[in-house]
């Protein structure tokens, strides 16, 4: 459903003005569902960093590839070389996962020259990224100093406590 915002958003976005806070609803319920996972593995002392990480890449990498081999194509065939410039470096920030940091620091969302910016939906997918890489290590380093015997039952009533402020 909240795909549906952001593409209403971005091809009519009079029609839906705040479509764009389906990234917004997908980052908490993808959060919400990681952390629920991360926390019933840990539970269960059955996580691990390879598995975890392997789940993540199998989901993500193989449709990124696509879509970025697909830009690059598009871009040698339809980019002058000052052009060619602009999107190497926003290439080389998504390859990386830290394209919401280069496009950050580069241009404004909906910026007249963002919207030239073929990879400037790959901002999210970096945020997402990034979240996996720091989230299950706070976790486990939490589990392992706390050595709490109902982990997930701290874990989440933080969250409640979070929740309230």
């Amino acid at each position: 459903m909240s795909i549906l915002g952001v593409l209403v958003f971005h091809f009519f976005g009079a029609t839906l003005p705040g479509g764009f806070l389906g990234v917004d609803v997908f980052f908490v319920v993808s959060g919400f569902l990681i952390v629920g996972l991360i926390l019933d593995e840990i539970s269960a002392a059955s996580f691990s960093f390879l598995r975890f990480y392997e789940r993540r890449i199998r989901r993500l990498v193989p449709v990124a590839a696509i879509v970025t081999l697909t830009t690059c194509l598009a871009a040698w065939l339809l980019s002058l070389p000052p052009e060619l410039i602009d999107f190497s470096k926003s290439l080389a920030a998504s390859a990386t996962f830290l394209s919401n940091w280069y496009f950050l620091a580069t241009v404004g969302y909906l910026d007249g020259p963002a919207t030239l910016k073929p990879l400037l939906h790959t901002w999210s997918l970096s945020i997402e990224e990034q979240f996996y890489l720091v989230v299950p290590a706070v976790m486990v380093a939490c589990a392992r100093l706390h050595r709490v015997r109902h982990f997930s039952t701290f874990v989440r009533s933080i969250a409640r406590l979070c929740n309230l402020a």
